[in-house]
């Protein structure tokens, strides 16, 4: 009789975990997964997909007030949050059941508990009582928002976890943070029509992202009529009979039906067990892990946003399906953290991949830099005020493109294809004898032929 009861144990249903336990059992695993909460994890049930849902569903006004220009007369409108809300929660269940019905038939067991970790080599289910013992024990159970720092009545406020789940669209809202999340639900809620507050400690929203699109970024929200109080934190919230007072470091006193906290997300490890099977997590909560994100107990490993290390959806897939070709397939695989296209479905819309202007400069020393912001063609007509900014970053000694970033409509789907380009090490002169696809927006990324002058160093920061 073998000593583990399976080969492997994924502790965390979410798109890292799902991925390792359907490759493992592919090539011939025994697999079981637990999920304490419903399967698909934070992007298909509290994540990216009903977000985007909702991004898609802020964007209509625009459509409705752009349809004018081009001969439409668009009748009446009404926005209704509650059948928004319906119809997102029935496509996350549609969607929760394929999950689950494609690790059936991968033969991968699910287990509706939480599971915590006894040893190296045991996971205790909680709901059952019954410990199984594991040839390797995968922790894939992801992150979740806080609301740090600690203030008087932050009890008040909500994460990104509660806002797919209020009955009511508030009417004045505000959003605290100045993130990815912080960002695209300032959006959101600006174009269903609420009364957006964004509050953001630092001088500009985005950090890390090219000066040029955080600048653009602001003025565009600006514009869209989003109130931006940067350099400012909330110091107290206090509830009123039928709202919040939110006071600010400014001394004003912010009156709004709603707070969304989105300052930052932590790892779920608390009370995983980890410190018996010899782990310990660092500062932050989160799993220190290699290349192949093998812990240092050997049988167990972690992926995704447990580890802390790129915190995006395809990044814990690929690093889920790593795993399990390098377990289970034999072909030893790292993934590459260095290069990544990602977008922020902010309104308007970013896409990048590679090094800011400032983050190149630091790692090439010397660069080219070219650059185009314009009005797009829609806007011709549409009386739209929107602008598009392009921009690419070149290695000046070896050609190499080194950055992308867009700002515009749809810079998510043209930021895909030009990670392409970038993985593949495309050159600014196979950029340039690229033929143009006219007329489009994205035609100016290999239209551009002259780098802007720059007058003075870009701080790094």
């Amino acid at each position: 009789m073998t000593q583990f009861d399976v080969d492997l144990f994924v502790i965390g249903a979410g798109s890292g975990g799902v991925r390792a336990a359907r490759i493992a059992a592919n090539y011939g695993a025994k697999v079981m997964i637990a999920e304490e909460d419903r399967v698909g994890g934070t992007c298909v049930i509290r994540g990216c997909v009903p977000k985007k849902l909702m991004v898609y569903a802020s964007r209509f006004a625009d459509e409705f007030h752009d349809a004018a220009g081009f001969g439409w007369t668009v009748g009446e409108t009404n926005f209704d949050w509650a059948t928004l809300i319906r119809n997102k929660d029935r496509e996350i269940d549609r969607l929760e059941g394929i999950y689950r019905a494609n690790l059936e038939k991968a033969g991968v067991e699910t287990i509706n508990s939480r599971a915590v970790i006894e040893d190296a080599h045991t996971v205790h289910i909680l709901k059952t009582g019954e410990r199984i013992r594991a040839r390797y024990i995968l922790v894939a159970v992801g992150a979740h928002p806080t609301m740090d720092p600690p203030i008087p009545g932050g009890e008040l406020g909500i994460t990104s976890n509660e806002v797919f789940h209020l009955e009511t669209q508030p009417r004045r809202i505000m959003v605290i943070g100045g993130g990815y999340i912080a960002v695209e639900f300032a959006g959101v809620f600006a174009g269903l029509g609420s009364e957006v507050t964004l509050v953001h400690r630092g001088d500009r929203l985005l950090r890390g992202f090219d000066e040029d699109v955080r600048d653009a970024l602001g003025e565009a929200y600006a514009q869209r009529g989003i109130n931006l109080a940067l350099k400012t934190t909330v110091t107290r919230l206090d509830k009123n009979a039928d709202d919040i007072d939110v006071t600010l470091s400014s001394g004003s006193v912010v009156t709004v039906d709603q707070v969304l906290v989105a300052t930052g997300r932590r790892p779920n490890t608390k009370g995983l067990g980890l410190e018996k099977a010899g782990i310990t997590v660092d500062e932050v909560g989160a799993i220190p892990v290699d290349g192949y994100s093998r812990t240092l107990i050997p049988s167990i490993f972690a992926v995704g946003d447990v580890t802390n290390r790129v915190n995006l959806t395809p990044i814990a897939i690929r690093e889920g399906h790593a795993f399990a070709d390098t377990v289970f397939g034999g072909k030893p695989t790292i993934i590459d953290h260095d290069l990544i296209p990602t977008a922020v479905f902010s309104t308007p819309e970013i896409g990048v991949i590679g090094c800011g202007e400032a983050a190149a400069r630091e790692i090439y020393g010397e660069i080219d830099v070219y650059k185009t912001a314009f009005r797009p063609m829609k806007a011709t007509l549409s009386g739209g005020s929107e602008r598009v900014l392009m921009k690419l970053v070149v290695d000046k000694t070896t050609d190499k493109v080194v950055g992308v970033h867009i700002m515009g409509n749809d810079a998510g789907e043209m930021i895909q294809l030009a990670g392409i380009a970038v993985t593949m090490g495309a050159t600014k002169a196979d950029f340039d004898r690229t033929v143009a696809v006219h007329p489009t927006a994205a035609e100016e990324l290999v239209t551009m032929r002259t780098p802007v002058v720059i007058k003075k160093p870009i701080a790094v920061g």
